[in-house]
C-alpha cells in the first residue's frame, strides 16, 4: 500500500510522518512525503527525529508532482494549506486530513534553542502517536 503525507513545504511535518510510517509500518506500506512546494529539509525536524532513533537523512524535500506516477492508495494532508490546495491528481486517491501544528511557527517566539526544539518535539510526538495508533485503522479502510 502506498501512503503519501502531504504538507505545504515538505520540510517538517510530512517528513516526520514519513519517517514514523517507515519506522512503525515499513514492512506493510510504502511511505512517501511531498509538498505543494519544496522548502528543503528542516534541520530541527531532522534533529528531534534522530533523538528518538528515526533517521530522516535519506529522505528529501520534493514536490507532489514528482510522485504523479506512484499509484497512491491513501493521501494524508498534515496541514490546512495542503488540505485546501491538494493537487488534483492526488484527489483520485483516498484523501484524509489530519492537521498538526507547524513547529517553526510554534518555535518562532521561543526564548532559547532548547525551548524551540521542545516545540518540534511536541509535534514529533503527536505525529508519532497518530502514525502508531491511528494510521493502521485508516489503512484498513483505504
Amino acid at each position: 500500500m502506498n501512503v503519501l503525507f502531504l504538507c505545504t513545504g515538505n520540510s517538517c511535518r510530512s517528513q516526520m510522518a514519513e519517517g514514523w510510517a517507515r519506522h512503525f509500518h515499513g514492512d506493510t506500506i510504502a511511505a512517501y512525503s511531498a509538498g505543494i512546494e519544496a522548502h528543503g529539509m528542516n534541520p530541527n525536524a531532522m534533529q528531534v527525529m534522530k533523538e528518538v532513533g528515526v533517521d530522516l537523512s535519506t529522505q528529501s524535500s520534493k514536490l507532489a508532482s514528482t510522485l504523479s506516477d506512484v499509484p497512491l492508495d491513501l493521501v494524508i494532508t498534515v496541514c490546512g494549506h495542503a488540505d485546501e490546495n491538494c493537487p488534483a491528481f492526488l484527489t483520485e486517491s483516498r484523501l484524509v486530513h489530519v492537521g498538526f501544528d507547524d513547529p517553526p511557527k510554534l518555535a518562532a517566539n521561543a526564548d532559547s534553542d532548547e525551548a524551540a526544539l521542545d516545540c518540534y518535539r511536541r509535534v514529533r510526538d503527536e505525529i508519532r502517536d497518530f502514525i502508531r495508533d491511528r494510521l493502521p485503522a485508516m489503512l484498513n479502510r483505504a
